[in-house]
């Protein structure tokens, strides 16, 4: 996924097929936020601007970018193991046992993937808060376009979490991701405010 064209990976994603799905796609936007992020950062690296916070947003939006990258090929390969698990027998009571554990089992290693990416747009709506105020005000409409990605890619998360969610019988675990996924509220009200500042300032 990673050196795939962007029509070879599109093509993919429209296919009949069990993966690439939404949570390659969430994991995407979160890789896009943190370039645009990145790129932003690059333009406000003048005498002008808060060379510590432009330094510090830059390097971890070019690392959240790469990881984010990491996470859509997890995802794709999570589901996989999904869809494999969904595929075994089922004939006699022995396999009717051993399949749902496999497909709890994959449920579960499924869910880490989205629950990182979530982790992944809380870091990256942090990092836009930041940049926002020391940002060259040329290109601060990137911020609201990275912030619109950050968003989807925390709703994305959730929603690919609460799917999981009850196939997982490990209650702790499951109570982990529930925690887990409550956090794109706060993520989608914060890109709401970033946006708002954003066409305030370019309103003027």
């Amino acid at each position: 996924m990673r050196d795939e064209t962007i029509g070879s990976f599109l093509a993919r994603l429209a296919a009949r097929s069990a993966a690439p799905g939404g949570g390659a796609t969430g994991a995407l936007h979160a890789a896009q936020a943190a370039a645009l992020l990145a790129m932003v950062a690059r333009y406000s690296d003048g005498p002008r601007y808060d060379a510590e916070t432009v330094g510090r947003v830059r390097a971890a939006a070019d690392g959240l970018a790469d990881e984010s990258v990491d996470l859509a090929v997890a995802d794709s390969a999570a589901f996989e193991k999904v869809a494999a698990a969904y595929k075994l027998p089922r004939d006699s009571p022995d396999e009717k046992s051993a399949r749902s554990k496999a497909i709890a089992a994959a449920l579960g290693g499924a869910t880490r993937p989205p629950a990182d990416l979530m982790a992944a747009a809380v870091r990256l709506i942090g990092l836009a808060e930041d940049l926002l105020p020391v940002a060259n005000k040329n290109v601060i409409s990137d911020i609201a376009a990275a912030v619109a990605a950050i968003t989807a890619a925390a709703i994305t998360a959730r929603v690919n979490i609460e799917a999981n969610l009850p196939g997982i019988k490990h209650e702790p675990l499951a109570a982990e991701f529930s925690a887990i996924a409550a956090l794109a509220d706060g993520v989608t009200d914060r890109a709401e405010r970033v946006i708002a500042a954003v066409r305030e300032e370019i309103s003027k």
